[in-house]
């Protein structure tokens, strides 16, 4: 893993010295654009819009646009002074439970490792972040770019996730074509708890997989193999327009397959045959 920022967590007068790596990475595929007549990568060239002239990249500088067809303009080293102060700090100032935060705000994990001096500070926060079942919430800057953060501990690791400032948050009344009215069937209620009950289980990470992903890489190696590439059908659905007969066959559907997989169904959905009876012996009944 390669360290993508250098600095410290801070809480209160503590000072923990980090490296940080990324937890994740992309598993998107990677399409390039190319002329259809002679297979040639397609090329992008950065020219201005008043004179259509190529611009090379000592030439560019970054504008903010303050009102239609005006900017200030901040050259790189402008931004760096601004930046710089703030981006080497993970600031802590507070402390809450995990449960409290909504999904939504998070953005991106990462992994964080001691600085050069810092194992010990580095011990005692996880230590005590474990201890205590908090996280902490902070500010941090990354890449110019501010955002919140939840300090907590993955598998004996101090790890960051960035999170949304609250305005960046979009409020839902914004969604377009939402229901106004709100009731529904008390029966199709009743039958869609049932169909969540039986679809519940611990959540295992580890039983999903990107399908497109696997599907445009097996097209991929045909490609390359010479094979001709043949389109899986889709899968036949019921036409089913009752919500509660669809709930009803989802809940059926759901009940076999948890019997499949406990082995009291064969795979092919027929009722395994009843066992017989043995006897016990001569003169003795069934």
């Amino acid at each position: 893993m390669n360290t993508v920022w250098k600095g410290a967590i801070s809480f209160g007068l503590v000072h923990v010295p980090v490296r940080l790596f990324a937890a994740t990475e992309s598993q998107d595929i990677a399409f390039k654009l190319l002329h259809r007549k002679s297979h040639s990568p397609i090329r992008y060239k950065r020219t201005c819009q008043e004179c259509e002239d190529e611009v090379p990249w000592e030439d560019i500088v970054k504008g903010y646009e303050y009102e239609p067809g005006r900017f200030v303009i901040f050259e790189k080293e402008e931004l760096e002074r601004l930046a710089d102060e703030a981006s080497r700090e993970i600031k802590i100032v507070d402390f809450v439970d995990l449960e409290e935060i909504d999904p939504i705000f998070f953005q991106k994990t990462y992994y964080m490792a001691p600085g050069d001096t810092g194992a010990n500070a580095y011990n005692l926060l996880k230590a005590a972040l474990v201890k205590t079942g908090k996280i902490g919430i902070a500010n941090v800057t990354l890449r110019s770019k501010g955002s919140l953060a939840a300090i907590r501990v993955i598998d004996d690791c101090l790890s960051m996730v960035t999170m949304h400032y609250p305005a960046e948050i979009r409020p839902v009344n914004q969604v377009p074509g939402l229901p106004r009215d709100s009731r529904v069937d008390e029966r199709e209620l009743a039958m869609a708890e049932m169909l969540i009950g039986q679809l519940s289980t611990r959540f295992d990470p580890a039983k999903f997989e990107d399908e497109y992903r696997k599907r445009v890489m097996a097209a991929v190696e045909q490609k390359v193999s010479g094979r001709q590439v043949v389109a899986a059908p889709e899968p036949q659905r019921a036409n089913i327009v009752n919500l509660m007969e669809a709930l009803q066959a989802s809940l059926e559907q759901a009940r076999a397959s948890a019997r499949r997989e406990s082995g009291a169904e064969p795979p092919d959905g027929r009722s395994p045959a009843p066992a017989r009876r043995r006897r016990t012996g001569a003169g003795t009944k069934p």
